[in-house]
């Protein structure tokens, strides 16, 4: 890059996987929005329902939520009886997060339509590229991941897309 020309604007790896996340997103939000969740709300009860009792910086690191955006996140689903905190007993600064029932009750809900947009997702694409989609995003992750040492601001900006 010598010349100082960069890739085009559409093939950039970031817009590239930012389009996509956004279509994938357009067959989930209409029910998401039915039940007045974000998409960072469910993925924080989606997180939850597969292991109850997290402490928030686990759960920042399941859901890529910056912690300030997951404390606003956790605060609202708390006072809508979604979720509950506890503190650790080992450490009364650190709290764990648990799906109350109402929060159980919502994702049973919501499950069952996501669960049909991923089926239409793979009828539309297909399972085998599907497949090979997430087996290539893995591969690119741990790649990439495993250059993280050598890269001392790839950290910092790993959560990047969150903010704002």
């Amino acid at each position: 890059m010598a010349d100082g020309k960069l890739r085009s604007f559409e093939r950039s790896l970031p817009m590239a996987l930012l389009r996509a996340r956004e279509s994938v997103m357009r067959k989930f939000l209409p029910t998401l929005k039915a039940h007045d969740l974000s998409a960072q709300q469910w993925r924080v009860i989606r997180a939850l329902h597969a292991e109850d009792g997290l402490d928030m910086s686990e759960l920042a690191q399941r859901c890529y939520l910056l912690l300030p955006s997951l404390t606003r996140i956790v605060r609202n689903l708390e006072q809508r009886a979604l979720v509950s905190r506890t503190t650790v007993a080992s450490d009364a600064r650190r709290f764990r997060i648990f799906l109350s029932t109402a929060g159980r009750d919502l994702f049973r809900t919501i499950a069952p339509h996501s669960e049909e947009r991923y089926q239409h997702i793979t009828q539309t694409f297909g399972a085998q590229r599907l497949e090979q989609l997430y087996a290539l995003l893995d591969e690119l992750v741990t790649e990439l991941d495993a250059e993280l040492g050598s890269d001392p601001d790839s950290a910092a900006d790993s959560k990047e897309g969150e903010r704002g």
